[in-house]
């Protein structure tokens, strides 16, 4: 008896030092959450654009500059990391945040329920909306004289749902890019082209022979986008954003790419 409790005794206690074993090296090789793989690696990979002023754009250098970036580098400063901006597009924000190509997205993204059944959000930390950008000389006035019209907009946006609800008379051409759409515009192919206000300010900042016609048609409230579950990171963006608006250091940006304070302050409570 006492052989056959040694041996079941032995039999176990091997057992439990192979599964120890075995969890050990599971807990190993099982994924970090991504802000510890942010912090492992040094560094961020944000996915931005680089053709959306004031958000995200070249300067004169060719250097990614905008809003969005300084938001980002705001970010890696709080966790002590550098940042790699990464070039994403409307259509391709999603799916590269998705598959671990980029760690978030800063990139003029409007919060939506239907994306929010793919990716997770910070809180808001802009809101604009839709208007319509048009030649000095067009008699458009706004919505109601696009019947006919040919106008441009950026694709795979909520824009370009937009505009077909607001104007269902129109005839939207969907661009896979801002500079593309703006292009579009400026050469003549098309009457008018629609987006975020601010985005069509910095277009036309440069451009006085265009001007903004109507009222704003939307509220678009913008997030970074984070994988689902990435709670840890969520909060640090999040915290990261409160601490600029209660700093002051985020009208300072604000001012900088907008000229004008912001009218609608940052939610500041968890």
């Amino acid at each position: 008896m006492k052989a056959a409790t040694r041996f079941a005794g032995g039999f176990l206690a091997a057992v439990a030092v192979a599964f120890l074993a075995w969890s050990g090296t599971a807990l190993a090789q099982a994924p970090q959450n991504t802000l510890a793989a942010i912090k492992q690696r040094g560094k961020i990979l944000a996915g931005v654009k680089f053709d959306t002023p004031p958000f995200g754009f070249l300067d004169e250098k060719n250097e990614p500059t905008g809003f969005d970036l300084d938001l980002v580098r705001k970010i890696a400063e709080k966790l002590g990391v550098d940042v790699e901006f990464v070039k994403v597009t409307s259509p391709t924000r999603v799916p590269l945040l998705v598959s671990g190509n980029v760690d978030l997205v800063a990139a003029s993204m409007t919060h939506t329920p239907e994306r929010e059944k793919t990716i997770d959000f910070s809180i808001t930390y802009y809101t604009g909306g839709q208007s319509l950008l048009v030649p000095s000389s067009s008699k458009i006035e706004g919505l109601k004289d696009l019947d006919g019209k040919e106008v441009a907009v950026q694709q795979g946006t909520t824009l370009e749902k937009n505009i077909a609800a607001a104007a269902p008379n129109a005839r939207v051409t969907a661009f896979k890019d801002y500079n593309s759409a703006w292009l579009a515009l400026a050469q003549g192919r098309v009457d008018a082209l629609t987006g975020s206000l601010n985005i069509l300010q910095g277009f036309q900042k440069n451009n006085p022979n265009f001007k903004i016609v109507g009222d704003m048609f939307s509220v678009e409230p913008f997030g970074i986008g984070i994988r689902k579950g990435d709670t840890e990171l969520r909060e640090a963006i999040n915290s990261t954003l409160r601490e600029l608006w209660t700093s002051g250091e985020y009208k300072l940006l604000y001012r900088k790419y907008f000229d004008t304070d912001p009218t609608i302050p940052i939610a500041t409570s968890p």
